[in-house]
């Protein structure tokens, strides 16, 4: 498969994961702001208006390739803080929710490492930063 289709595949699936989570968190700020206390996180409904707004505007930026590298940095470094902080050490006695914390955090972490290659790459030629930089189709 050729190298631009490749790097719009990438944004396509990495978007499909923020651009609904985004969505979800600002239709239930009082679920989202929940979690974040649980998390003994202050000021939770800020952080989850915050978080929410984050990942539905970057992870839309992401999906028509927008400042693909800056996003993707921004995206790299909050998939890494959202894992520690979100999974890292959760679940108490319960092996069960001891292991879908750390398989959480791994996802986080594999998420983070696809961000960072995007970050490299760039967004290719089927995006805005396609357009802006006249990447063209043919470039591999």
């Amino acid at each position: 498969m050729p190298r631009n289709a490749l790097l719009l595949l990438s944004r396509l699936l990495l978007a499909a994961l923020f651009v609904p989570s985004g969505f979800h968190a600002l239709s239930d700020i009082a679920g989202t702001s929940g979690y974040f206390a649980g998390l003994g996180l202050p000021l939770p409904t800020l952080a989850a208006w915050g978080t929410g707004l984050f990942e539905l505007i970057a992870g839309l930026l992401i999906l028509v390739g927008f400042k693909t590298p800056v996003f993707a940095l921004l995206l790299a470094a909050f998939c890494i803080a959202a894992g520690f902080i979100g999974h890292y050490g959760q679940g108490g006695d319960d092996p069960t929710l001891t292991f879908m914390h750390q398989q959480m955090l791994m996802k986080d972490m594999a998420l983070s490492g696809g961000f960072l290659a995007l970050a490299m790459a760039g967004a290719g030629a089927y995006s805005f930063d396609g357009r802006i930089l006249r990447i063209g189709p043919e470039t591999t």
